[in-house]
């Protein structure tokens, strides 16, 4: 027992360094604790801005506190907008090529393939380097039609960076919009490819795609959809953003843009060889069909994803994605079956692809039941843009781009400052400044409207003139007749779409 006593002895002598520090450590932490106590029991009786004096003679330890409260990008809309972007890459390619290749003859169905990819590929490039810097920048005194070059190559935009949508305070990373942008500009530039397919040189397609891209993609965009941001909507903005025009996800930017590059493509460099004297038949309408059904599901992201947000407004975009392409389909497939007597695939596909192009300016704005009268409109004027005007004017327009995406973005375009009167359905436009829906001026808007409509026109068939004379001068756009006759398959790229 004392041999027990005597060890317990000794490891309390040898414990107790370790008990004196803790003893003397304990007044540090004591003044805390009775500081805690005292303000919650002075509370009730307190006023609350007595708790926050301290704060107040203290204003430099304060201000951390209100950088915290940044805001910060929600997981929720960061998923939707990857996903709309992933989705515009799929309407892209395989889609709008599937939809392209099934069109033309067997002979030319690789080229179309290969041309859809390569100019996707190269406008992917350009936009990181200078594309988006000068599409969603300040321009300083050019601003009105153009940005700047402070982004380029990115410089600046990292995974930190975010930029506010259309609800104040709400924040997605910059990057995130950076490449959502990225595939607008790709899928555009693409769409021209139709106009003159079938017989141009691949090499002279590429030079123009780019220029085409510099001189009017990109001034297009910044004219109408740069803007300060629903936090600074006072701030300089794009000529047409200010005007007041609507484009919720790209009638003039997209559609009526590359249509009338592609139809004076289509002008300039002539018709294809047999034109309207031998047979050029689409040689796959599976492919076609296959093709705008990627379309039309790639466009939830291309309509709904400009949003930028996931809210009750994307959701409408959606649902009018739906209503109008099943009108317009509609629409087209009755018109053709009363003319011709039978209803086509190619008639219904394209008359979804006119709706799809048709609500895209309106997807946000419009009420449900004005979109489908809005893409029924699309469907039979399209219809009548590839037949009845075609014939009319004479050209060539292989695939029917300024047709289909030109008509349709002109009705859509104009149409928006219709369907998106409240009293119709829609949703308005929203006034920053007073923080609510503003007054509708149904006249006014329609002219807004045109406004949009005229300077796409003017800017991209003069831009586009300029240019493909330019490359004609320079490295010729045709390719020689005996290559034509043989198909740009094996002359341009020394393959086969199919082996027998």
């Amino acid at each position: 027992m004392k041999k027990l006593f005597a060890s317990l002895g000794l490891m309390l002598a040898l414990l107790s360094p370790g008990l004196t520090m803790a003893q003397e450590a304990a007044p540090a932490v004591e003044p805390v604790v009775v500081e805690t106590i005292a303000v919650e029991a002075a509370a009730p009786e307190a006023p609350v801005a007595d708790v926050a004096a301290p704060a107040e003679a203290a204003p430099a330890e304060a201000a951390p506190v209100e950088e915290v409260a940044a805001p910060v990008p929600d997981k929720g809309d960061v998923t939707w907008m990857l996903i709309s972007t992933i989705l515009v890459v799929l309407m892209t390619i395989p889609g709008l090529a599937l939809f392209y290749g099934g069109l033309v003859r067997a002979k030319n169905m690789l080229s179309v393939l290969t041309q859809v990819f390569a100019v996707f590929a190269l406008i992917a490039i350009l936009w990181v380097i200078y594309g988006y810097s000068l599409a969603f920048t300040d321009g300083g005194s050019m601003n009105s039609f153009i940005g700047g070059l402070s982004k380029m190559f990115l410089a600046g935009v990292d995974t930190s960076i975010t930029v506010e949508t259309f609800s104040k305070g709400v924040v997605i990373p910059e990057m995130l919009f950076m490449v959502f942008q990225l595939t607008f500009a790709a899928i555009t530039t693409t769409l021209i490819v139709g106009g003159f397919a079938e017989r141009i040189k691949f090499s002279s397609l590429l030079v123009f795609s780019a220029l085409w891209f510099t001189f009017a993609y990109l001034p297009m965009a910044h004219m109408v959809w740069f803007w300060g941001g629903p936090s600074a909507f006072d701030a300089p903005a794009g000529f047409l953003f200010a005007k007041g025009a609507l484009d919720f996800a790209g009638g003039t930017v997209v559609h009526i843009n590359a249509a009338m590059a592609a139809l004076v493509g289509a002008l300039v460099i002539g018709k294809r060889i047999g034109y309207g004297k031998e047979a050029m038949a689409p040689h796959n309408l599976t492919f076609t069909m296959v093709g705008a059904c990627l379309l039309w599901v790639g466009w939830f992201g291309f309509n709904a994803g400009s949003n930028l947000e996931s809210n009750g407004t994307t959701v409408l975009a959606l649902l009018n994605t739906v209503l109008a392409t099943a009108g317009a389909a509609l629409a087209w497939m009755f018109t053709e079956w009363m003319i011709r007597g039978k209803p086509s695939m190619l008639g219904i596909a394209s008359g979804a692809v006119a709706g799809l192009v048709a609500i895209t300016p309106a997807a946000g704005f419009s009420g449900p039941m004005a979109a489908i009268v809005l893409g029924a409109v699309a469907g039979v004027a399209c219809l009548w843009g590839v037949t009845g005007l075609k014939r009319a004017l004479g050209y060539d327009d292989s695939l029917d781009v300024f047709g289909v995406h030109g008509i349709g973005g002109i009705v859509g375009a104009i149409g928006t400052g219709i369907v998106a009167n409240p009293a119709l359905g829609g949703s308005g436009v929203y006034d920053y400044a007073a923080g609510a829906v503003a007054e509708f001026n149904a006249t006014g808007q329609v002219i807004s409207q045109l406004w949009g409509v005229g300077t796409v026109i003017v800017w991209s068939g003069v831009v586009s003139f300029v240019l493909f004379k330019l490359v004609d001068l320079t490295m010729g756009l045709r390719v020689p007749e005996e290559q034509e006759r043989e198909g740009l398959d094996t002359a341009a790229h020394g393959e086969r779409a199919y082996t027998m």
